[in-house]
């Protein structure tokens, strides 16, 4: 193809080799320039692009543009927000993992929305509370759902963002998001009694647009490893520890060991959930007992 206009647009889905690019109204079927792969560039749905194209069918895309961020599973570029669906029961909660998750759209730059499910099977479990307590204290959106009026409230939270949902397997991410739009008609899974865990039912990944704004019609992942976070960068991470540290005795205190730590002077004071700092120091464990992997010289 020659001579085509020059565009400007953002991937909304990756299918088969083809990059289906929205512009203005229009959605480009597109693929990319041989020389991506040697640059050593995977576009990503969510991706702002520059490509070229004469018809609707045979684009070129030619330039994948500076993202703000990326997620390996589900892949994709540019989010704004992760859903994180954490069950109450079945699978029961934890806070371990739902800190992980957190821990993660922290260091991506990804604003967190927590989703409490499953909380009709136990309405007055005191647990519902304290977890609202917890998190909402550091300032994270947390939405327990009663009949309904928990998908009106995510729906509230969509408008221009781009939305990705994560959680624990098993823990509804699927239902909720038929919830949301019923013509997605996503594969959900019976939690198999066996593991204790959801089966994996995902597809390919695609931008749908819902309420005024952008979601991912793929569950996003479900088990967390620290594999890109350096241990100097694990308190960032934790919002309440980066409000307390400008009180600690050391500038790039680790909360562990040092004197003087504000953030260990909260957890006692118990104005720091101790389950927070608990995992904390777990996580940092985690990434300091990672050895590195050296290649072999050829």
């Amino acid at each position: 193809m020659v001579g085509g206009v020059i565009i400007k647009g953002q991937i909304r889905k990756a299918l088969s080799g083809f990059y289906y690019i929205y512009s203005e109204g229009i959605t480009y079927q597109t693929r990319a320039r041989g020389n991506f792969r040697n640059r050593n560039i995977t576009p990503l749905v969510g991706d702002d692009v520059i490509f070229e194209s004469s018809n609707l069918t045979d684009g070129y895309l030619l330039e994948v543009l500076p993202r703000e961020n990326e997620l390996v599973r589900p892949p994709v570029a540019n989010v704004d927000q992760g859903v994180v669906v954490t069950s109450l029961i079945e699978p029961n909660f934890s806070y371990n993992l739902l800190d992980r998750f957190l821990v993660t759209l922290e260091n991506k730059g990804i604003e967190p929305i927590i989703y409490l499910s499953k909380t009709d099977l136990d309405p007055t479990n005191p647990l519902i509370e304290e977890i609202k307590q917890v998190y909402e204290a550091i300032g994270y959106t947390v939405i327990v759902p009663k009949k309904d009026q928990g998908i009106r409230a995510l729906e509230q939270l969509f408008p221009e963002k781009l939305t990705v949902f994560m959680g624990q397997s098993g823990a509804g991410k699927s239902t909720l998001l038929n919830q949301l739009a019923p013509d997605l008609d996503l594969a959900t899974a019976e939690i198999s009694e066996s593991l204790g865990r959801g089966k994996h039912t995902t597809r390919h990944v695609e931008l749908l647009p819902m309420y005024e704004g952008l979601v991912a019609d793929t569950p996003g992942f479900s088990a967390i490893e620290f594999l890109e976070i350096p241990a100097v960068e694990l308190p960032r991470e934790f919002p309440e520890f980066v409000a307390a540290a400008a009180k600690c005795k050391f500038r790039e205190c680790m909360h562990v060991k040092e004197p003087s730590c504000e953030v260990k002077r909260q957890v006692e004071a118990n104005e720091i959930a101790q389950s927070r700092y608990d995992n904390y120091k777990q996580f940092l464990q985690e990434i300091e007992n990672k050895r590195p992997i050296y290649k072999k010289k050829k």
